[in-house]
């Protein structure tokens, strides 16, 4: 999968990554007018509500981009019903030929870890059959745990040619409490970025690791040295636009062949219609207004080069 990524990026010349991470106060009053209209303001409604905006940005904004990343949490929100919209959106999104990346930050250990990377990336057997919970194509995973928590996440990506990317620099503010802190006089986010790179090496694809890393656009200097430390390994870049993050700060996260980072926006993009600069477009088109940011976010990034 991940050389299917990189092509993807290669022909639409575009590193990016659109986050579908949908609040309900995103969702434009229609669409929730007409989800509460016939389901009634219920986890249900809600469900309806976010599934058919996903579709709509989706359908949008699809050739333009090589990738997602819904983030569970917000469809995990709204219970039950959420997480079927989560499902319907990773479903639909691989038919529209995008690499889907579950943005699930799992970790645990022995079957449990198995069991998350078998319902996102593998299959489990029922009966006698063996069938596909999420099927996303990427996950994102927490290595606290160490390599016990993620070799089963790689066991399962090399039967199915999945891949991970775990977390190794956060963009949050809070991230150097623990990420920065010095072991043997180098901070923690350069061990782990080293052990992602040692687990890359296990799994490879045709230039790069199907094990990639997460490393936040607020710390370009400290992906400067990450992009050293893991050469081979693809990074996913959260933090770009609402989380402060510069297209002039993320070249030294790419190789010299223009490649090995992937770029996301999440509300930039999935709520351009709010923002000053696509207002004229308006919430009744706000399919378009995430086309707009995005095009305008590809050409951004593509200016550092």
């Amino acid at each position: 999968m991940i050389n299917e990524l990189v092509k993807k990026i290669q022909k639409l010349q575009a590193p990016v990554v659109v986050g579908l991470d949908p609040m309900l106060s995103y969702v434009p009053e229609q669409v929730q007018k007409k989800a509460f209209a016939e389901y009634g303001e219920t986890l249900e409604g809600a469900g309806e509500a976010i599934w058919q905006f996903n579709k709509e940005i989706v359908d949008k904004t699809w050739d333009l981009i090589p990738a997602v990343k819904p983030q569970i949490a917000m469809y995990e929100q709204f219970g039950v019903p959420g997480v079927e919209a989560f499902r319907k959106t990773v479903e639909y999104c691989k038919s529209k030929g995008l690499v889907v990346i579950g943005d699930v930050k799992r970790g645990d250990i022995g079957s449990t870890s198995a069991a998350y990377a078998a319902g996102h990336l593998g299959n489990v057997q029922v009966g006698n059959s063996r069938l596909t919970a999420f099927g996303e194509d990427f996950a994102t995973v927490n290595p606290y745990l160490g390599t016990d928590g993620i070799k089963p996440f790689i066991d399962v990506c090399k039967e199915e040619n999945k891949g991970l990317f775990i977390l190794v620099k956060t963009s949050n503010p809070s991230s150097g409490e623990f990420q920065d802190r010095l072991i043997d006089g180098r901070p923690l986010y350069e061990w782990v970025g080293e052990k992602v790179a040692q687990w890359g090496e296990t799994h490879m694809g045709e230039s790069y690791s199907y094990i990639g890393a997460v490393v936040g656009a607020t710390y370009p200097e400290m992906g400067k040295v990450l992009r050293r430390v893991m050469p081979k390994s693809y990074i996913l870049v959260p933090g770009y636009g609402a989380q402060g993050g510069k297209a002039a700060d993320l070249k030294p996260y790419f190789n010299e062949d223009g490649l090995g980072a992937i770029v996301n926006s999440s509300r930039g993009i999935i709520a351009a219609y709010k923002q000053e600069k696509y207002a004229h477009i308006g919430a009744a088109n706000f399919g378009d207004a995430s086309r707009a940011a995005v095009e305008d976010m590809i050409a951004d990034i593509n200016s550092i080069f």
